[in-house]
């Protein structure tokens, strides 16, 4: 082996110097840290686990509301107007159809059948 250089020898004196400054004390585990039991990381961590919580519930519950039977089905597509077949007309003896009043609304008054004749001035 070749010489260690003068850099190579004082980090060996240095680290033997600090070894020796350890004794079986040193070399004992640390108790565990003691502080307030509701840590910031705790109360993050049960933060965002009710956030979560909260969200998935609130998708759940719009994804079951809103497939209601209510819902008005969507229009069928159109068809292509070139493939339809010819409109027909039917002739039909009536040039109006009948008037029936609906139930909701009160009846019509019928027209006056007098013979007056207005009168000019």
């Amino acid at each position: 082996m070749s010489t260690p250089s003068p850099t190579e020898e004082r980090l060996r004196a240095a680290l033997d110097a600090r070894a020796r400054l350890i004794d079986a004390h040193d070399l004992s585990p640390y108790r565990p840290p003691t502080g307030p039991a509701w840590g910031a990381r705790r109360i993050r961590r049960v933060v965002s686990a009710v956030a979560v919580t909260v969200a998935a519930a609130a998708a759940v519950a719009f994804l079951l509301l809103s497939g209601s039977p209510e819902r008005p089905r969507p229009a069928p597509p159109a068809g292509d107007p070139r493939t339809s077949p010819p409109a027909t007309s039917v002739p039909s003896s009536n040039t109006a159809p009948p008037t029936r009043p609906s139930p909701t609304s009160p009846p019509a008054t019928p027209p006056s059948t007098s013979t007056s004749v207005p009168t000019s001035r």
